[in-house]
């Protein structure tokens, strides 16, 4: 494999050459600045073997270096080892970012290329002004790419399907007229919703173009008369352009979007200019303003109506039966020998794929294994595969897609013996997840104003996780999405009732072990305080927290009755779900510690 992504390099860099390039950046995303991506835009994964979410690899004629986050240093330095890639680890003090490397490397005046449909606006104003220092230009028309990748796949082109309105909660019209009033109130005439989750829940439609995220490639155009869907036309049924019809949007081409938009009349547009791609800015007609500012289908998409939140917690349910039979299972099986972290997620997906409205897993399910789990976001594989043991940290780490929620829930599941030193880490991290679920906080909270509650018992002890500490979910849509988020980066969107988020502190150890204690939490109103009103989280995932790795001493008597009350609850909850014998193992599992 090594020597296939030297060849793949090599031949990039014959067309930089060609073209009087000095330098090639190659992002993650696609048009619609997603996570994860369709395999026609997995571009850098193609040319660096590097499979991770994230991560940018900069080629200039002499070195290729990719750039990623915590989640994936240990995952990136394995995939790129021998492959002439360095790897630069973000968020470190001594990782010099993309703007300072290319700076330092290429002469001034040069040229380096990207493609603009998978930059953002915003990526694209900042890279110009730091290399402008130095004379350095920025082409974003380069077109070289399917000369080099002759096998790419296709753009997907499977159906897009409508949303039942029974799970919605609310019809395409009503969310398109809520849009709509948001952008009365920003002076803005219209908005180009580029992001697929906000397109998916705008239009109550839903597809399979992306793997895990029930989402359809396309642009949606709202203006104050018209309501326009860009997508190609093989992906709409006669049913679902009979349902647009019905919801008063106009269905185009998707290669249209960037010709209309050139001949747009309107006084103003607003655009996310971090979720909107560089090419589709420069479409816009230059006598239509651009106002650049937080998608108002996002605003409105992040708090859940009443439909919504029954459905989660219905999902959450299920979920939760289908996790119990997992463990029980699994404590059962562990000391065979005979399971594997490959075998275990095939098992955890049967006992899923069980419950009513069950669509599919929400992310590809991380089961590490002692040092694996140490790896944030580790895959296992038919090379890495490792065989559990009745001794470690098992750290599994995953979710499923229904018609009526999106889960995510991370166990650290002791399989037997543990040392000291993982109880204490485990414990401390389970402190740092207990502090987040019972914060109370006053109206107009950011999430980053949180997130130490969530690390002061491991900062206490000199150690700290890199990742977010929450992030939002959609409703039968990405597991990872926002605006609202929890972590350490500052994010001016602040926690509103109905919002969604995740509560998952960790602690990783290389070549030891990892632990994350993950449940979704639900922003609920609290009280009326000092100053206004005062929010709180409601813990909706529902499942055994593992008790084999507490070390009780290290709770606050506060602590240990969450951890009490929390596990009444799931017991409460899911027994009427299982057989005795479930219900035998859920009530030991769920005792009084």
């Amino acid at each position: 494999m090594n020597s296939i992504i030297k060849n793949r390099i090599n031949s990039l860099r014959k067309h930089l050459i060609e073209k009087g390039l000095s330098a090639f950046i190659i992002p993650s995303t696609d048009p619609h600045i997603s996570e994860y991506v369709a395999p026609h835009w997995k571009l850098r994964e193609w040319i660096s073997g590097f499979t991770g979410s994230a991560g940018t690899i900069v080629i200039t004629p002499t070195k290729a270096g990719l750039w990623t986050d915590s989640r994936y240093f240990l995952q990136a330095s394995e995939q790129l080892s021998g492959t002439g890639i360095d790897l630069y680890k973000e968020m470190l003090p001594e990782t010099p970012s993309i703007a300072e490397f290319i700076s330092k490397e290429i002469s001034p005046n040069s040229t380096i290329g990207i493609e603009g449909e998978v930059f953002t606006a915003s990526e694209v104003e900042n890279l110009t002004k730091q290399l402008s220092k130095k004379n350095i230009k920025i082409d974003t028309q380069v077109d070289f790419i399917d000369k080099i990748w002759t096998d790419r796949p296709e753009r997907p082109k499977s159906p897009a399907y409508i949303y039942d309105i029974a799970y919605a909660g609310s019809t395409a019209i009503e969310k398109i007229a809520d849009i709509r009033g948001k952008l009365a109130l920003k002076n803005c005439q219209s908005t180009l919703l580029s992001a697929l989750d906000e397109i998916a829940w705008t239009l109550n439609l839903r597809g399979t173009d992306v793997e895990y995220n029930p989402v359809v490639v396309s642009y949606l155009l709202i203006t104050p008369g018209k309501a326009i869907l860009f997508i190609d036309s093989e992906k709409v049924s006669p049913e679902v352009k009979n349902y647009l019809q019905n919801q008063q949007v106009e269905v185009r081409n998707y290669e249209e979007v960037r010709t209309y938009l050139s001949e747009l009349t309107l006084n103003s547009v607003l655009i996310n200019s971090e979720k909107t791609n560089f090419a589709i800015l420069q479409a816009i007609n230059s006598a239509c303003k651009i106002i650049s500012g937080t998608s108002p289908a996002a605003e409105l998409k992040a708090i859940r109506n009443k439909t919504e939140i029954e459905g989660v917690h219905n999902a959450m349910k299920k979920d939760g039966a289908a996790l119990v039979r997992f463990l029980k299972w699994l404590e059962e099986n562990v000391a065979s020998g005979t399971e594997s972290e490959l075998s275990i997620d095939k098992q955890l997906h049967k006992f899923r794929a069980e419950q009513t409205l069950y669509k599919g897993e929400s992310f590809n399910t991380i089961a590490g294994y002692k040092e694996h789990g140490a790896i944030v976001h580790y895959a296992a594989t038919p090379e890495s595969n490792s065989y559990l043991q009745p001794k470690g940290f098992l750290l599994l780490d995953s979710g499923a897609q229904y018609l009526d929620g999106t889960t995510d829930i991370t166990r650290t599941i002791a399989l037997g013996e543990l040392s000291k030193e993982e109880k204490t880490d485990y414990t401390l991290v389970l402190k740092g997840h207990i502090a987040l679920a019972m914060a109370k906080f006053p109206a107009g909270t950011r999430g980053a104003q949180l997130d130490v509650l969530a690390r002061m018992p491991l900062w206490n002890r000199g150690m700290n996780y890199l990742h977010g500490t929450g992030h939002g979910i959609g409703h039968f849509l990405n597991v990872h999405e926002g605006p609202q988020s929890i972590r350490m980066n500052e994010n001016p969107v602040v926690l509103q009732p109905g919002m969604l988020t995740s509560n998952e502190p960790g602690l990783y150890k290389a070549g030891s072990h990892g632990i994350r204690t993950e449940n979704l939490v639900l922003v609920v109103e609290h009280q009326e305080g000092m100053f206004g009103k005062y929010y709180a989280f409601e813990t909706v995932t529902l499942c055994p927290i593992c008790q084999k790795g507490i070390i009780k001493e290290m709770l606050s008597k506060e602590e240990i009755d969450w951890l009490n009350n929390y596990h009444e609850k799931v017991y409460r909850e899911l027994s009427p779900l299982l057989n005795p014998e479930e219900q035998k193992w859920l009530q030991e599992a769920t005792k009084n510690i």
